[in-house]
């Protein structure tokens, strides 16, 4: 007979913040050197696009003088912080990612882990630190789409068509230079897929991309993706699901001439943004329903926050975004392991029966304070089984 014992070990661990937390690894490796999950060869299938017999309808200032503001602030809001105090903070990132293809016969997510932008890009680029990237691509009408974008994202979002602005200070001025740049990539994408030939006019993709440069975090989505803030504990949403059920984006599409039947945009697609998607876009440079500009949403972040959650919509068809973040939190107090985090959240998903693919992303963002102070003196937790006999024998020990 065995019986189990808890016992807690007192580990010394050097005072070092070792620059790994800056690049730990988060999934597969692929050839451009992204962090990514592969998807598995498959067909074209039908995605978020409308079922043809259904009839109901199932996104360091290198410690220079910022200031600390604690307001989520989107594309239409003033970007001036809210206190004039100057903080020192910046957020020591790591990350894990999973991703399942859940009920659906094909695998149409893609996901970007990237935690050191600065060494990604090249030491020709001065990056805020430090600086990370990452992003979730859920596709329809088969993968061609959110493959595509995957594969160039380190070039459309960094390099070709418009310069991502440089810096090592960060200034109101540089967060609305960054602003511009990811709203002119999702439009840069979206206009590649119109004249990829390989990639057919019915294949799209909603994408979600999460950008951390010094203290500050930038959301741009477009589709039904999310990314969700841990604040204290508390959930705050970092961008707006496009669907046509949201009534401002049931208005855009009306005065566009469009329509929503039955919560499908003109009666197909359950989105009302995607990259992609030609056959039912207007031609370039009209006015369409759908479109591929992304909303941006910003905030300063500070000792406060904790992680981000990135994910496809298959996940929060299931789980309200405080669900999620409280089973996030759970497993970092647990196990201080983002991927396993990721793993967990796509497994309760799949526990209340999603009928998604699923991809999740976990970015944990702890303080150089917090790293320090865990690293002069932390009890690590190891689970040890025991014969009976020296269960009682430890426990008259300990009893004196």
């Amino acid at each position: 007979m065995v019986a189990e014992a808890e016992i807690l070990f007192k580990q010394s661990l050097p005072v070092v913040l070792d620059v790994k937390l800056f690049g730990a690894p988060t999934g597969v490796q692929d050839f451009d050197g992204i962090s990514a999950a592969k998807s598995p060869v498959s067909s074209p299938s039908l995605g978020i696009r409308r079922p043809a017999a259904s009839v109901s309808a199932d996104l360091s200032t290198s410690f220079s003088d910022l200031k600390c503001g604690d307001s989520v602030l989107d594309d239409d809001d003033d970007d001036e912080d809210s206190s004039s105090s100057v903080s020192f903070y910046a957020p020591v990132i790591r990350s894990g990612s999973y991703a399942d293809i859940g009920p659906r016969r094909f695998m149409e997510d893609e996901h970007i882990c990237i935690d050191d932008l600065s060494s990604r890009v090249g030491s020709l680029y001065e990056l805020p630190k430090p600086s990370a990237f990452y992003a979730v691509f859920d596709g329809h009408g088969g993968p061609e789409a959110a493959a595509y974008v995957r594969k160039n994202a380190v070039r459309l979002f960094f390099e070709d068509h418009h310069k991502f602005p440089q810096t090592t200070q960060v200034s109101s001025s540089y967060v609305e230079q960054v602003k511009s740049s990811l709203r002119n990539a999702f439009l840069q994408a979206d206009l590649d897929l119109a004249e990829e030939r390989s990639i057919g006019s019915s294949s799209g993709t909603t994408a979600l991309a999460a950008l951390i440069f010094g203290r500050q975090l930038m959301v741009a989505n477009a589709g039904d993706c999310r990314a969700v803030l841990c604040r204290n504990g508390e959930a705050i949403d970092m961008s707006q699901d496009h669907r046509p059920i949201y009534l401002p984006e049931r208005r855009r599409v009306e005065a566009c001439g469009g329509f929503i039947d039955d919560g499908y945009l003109n009666g197909i697609l359950s989105v009302t943004r995607a990259l992609g998607d030609w056959d039912m876009k207007l031609p370039q440079g009209s006015q369409s329903p759908l479109i591929a500009e992304p909303e941006i949403k910003q905030i300063n972040l500070t000792e406060e926050d904790e992680f981000l959650i990135i994910g496809c919509d298959g996940v929060w068809d299931v789980l309200t975004s405080q669900e999620a973040v409280s089973i996030v939190r759970r497993g970092l107090r647990r196990h201080d392991d983002p991927m396993r985090c990721a793993r967990e959240l796509v497994m309760e998903a799949l526990r209340l029966n999603t009928f998604d693919n699923l991809t999740v992303v976990v970015v944990c963002l702890s303080s150089v304070h917090d790293v320090a102070a865990s690293a002069t003196a932390m009890e690590k937790q190891r689970c040890c089984s025991l014969t009976a006999e020296a269960f009682h024998s430890l426990r008259s020990l300990l009893e004196g």
